[in-house]
């Protein structure tokens, strides 16, 4: 049997993965009753943990998300002690992103697990260099639940039109301020919140505020998503830019999951796939768009915008989180 504990939170790509736990008819330790007050998650998690105890039998599996903020070491030790399989996805490695553990004690945690579902190729080389002990598996992309379909309207736009969706608030990415600078034959929207220049309307720019993603999917125009971090246009910088390097951004999925092909950093660990799947474009700089868009012909526009919505049916079904499970757990199953 396949077991999980239910991430109690308002994180999306959590939530998602414990929706296909449920979809693929894996069996919830965590007690029915939920909060998201932190001392009620406490109390829930601690619960689903103790519950390995009774529940997990020898040959069934556990299936954990990474990070999991408190007994993630606890929960694999009382799942091994019953003779069970762990099998964890990583949302996040915070020794890249946060910094706040060391690359050592992430290492002895991981290596708790018996099987380590990672986001991409990239990811999967970083971790095999950290002498990872178990069966690693690459992800490719995360899936993107939501019954919003992706609006129908006439592509492309003329000027093009680019989204980009995050935090605005210009410690985050003070690029967006910067835009005009670099904007040729496009124009951008821009969704989040903390936009500064709110008040101040520039050519070509034009604010959508900060939308629910289900409204965003349901309501957003443009010919593509773009994906950039940091400051810069000519580099994803700083402590967020270098994480995509490693990690696969959830606003990705999101764009593909709204129809919206990407634009992604050449460097980012995520574009080897875009651009082998026909997903979008790759571009050292911001600046480099101009050039990118003028020279991109109508039929390969069109073969983007299709695969897109593709990929958008795929993320809405969890393709990939079934796909990655579904293996983990078989071949756990096949080795004992």
């Amino acid at each position: 049997m396949n077991h999980y504990i239910e991430v109690i939170t308002v994180s999306k790509a959590k939530t998602d993965v414990d929706k296909v736990f449920r979809q693929l008819g894996y069996h919830n330790l965590t007690p029915m009753h939920k909060s998201v007050h932190p001392v009620s998650r406490f109390l829930i998690k601690l619960c689903g943990v103790v519950r390995i105890l009774t529940a997990v039998h020898r040959g069934d599996n556990l299936c954990l998300q990474y990070p999991m903020k408190k007994f993630y070491h606890v929960a694999c030790t009382f799942a091994h002690w019953k003779g069970a399989k762990v099998v964890t996805i990583v949302h996040d490695l915070d020794a890249f992103r946060r910094k706040k553990i060391t690359a050592e004690r992430e290492r002895y945690l991981l290596n708790k697990t018996d099987a380590l579902i990672v986001h991409n190729p990239t990811m999967l080389a970083y971790m095999q260099g950290q002498q990872f002990r178990g069966r690693l598996y690459n992800l490719q992309i995360f899936d993107f639940l939501t019954e919003a379909s992706p609006k129908q309207y006439v592509v492309p736009h003329h000027p093009w039109r680019v989204v980009y969706t995050s935090n605005l608030r210009r410690w985050r990415n003070g690029f967006v301020y910067r835009l005009t600078e670099v904007m040729r034959d496009w124009t951008v929207a821009l969704y989040g919140p903390g936009y500064e220049d709110a008040s101040q309307p520039k050519s070509g720019v034009t604010y959508m505020g900060k939308l629910p993603e289900e409204q965003l999917i349901r309501t957003v125009e443009g010919d593509f998503g773009l994906v950039w971090d940091g400051d810069s246009f000519d580099e994803c910088a700083g402590d967020w830019g270098e994480y995509l390097r490693i990690n696969n951004p959830h606003k990705t999925s999101l764009y593909l999951r709204a129809g919206l092909p990407v634009i992604v950093w050449k460097e980012a660990a995520l574009a080897p796939f875009i651009t082998a799947n026909q997903l979008g474009i790759a571009v050292g700089s911001l600046r480099d768009i101009n050039e990118a868009l003028s020279d991109l012909s109508p039929t390969a526009y069109a073969a983007m915008k299709a695969n897109a919505l593709d990929m958008s049916r795929k993320l809405g079904d969890g393709h990939y989180e079934k796909v990655a499970f579904t293996t983990a757990t078989a071949d756990m199953a096949a080795s004992r």
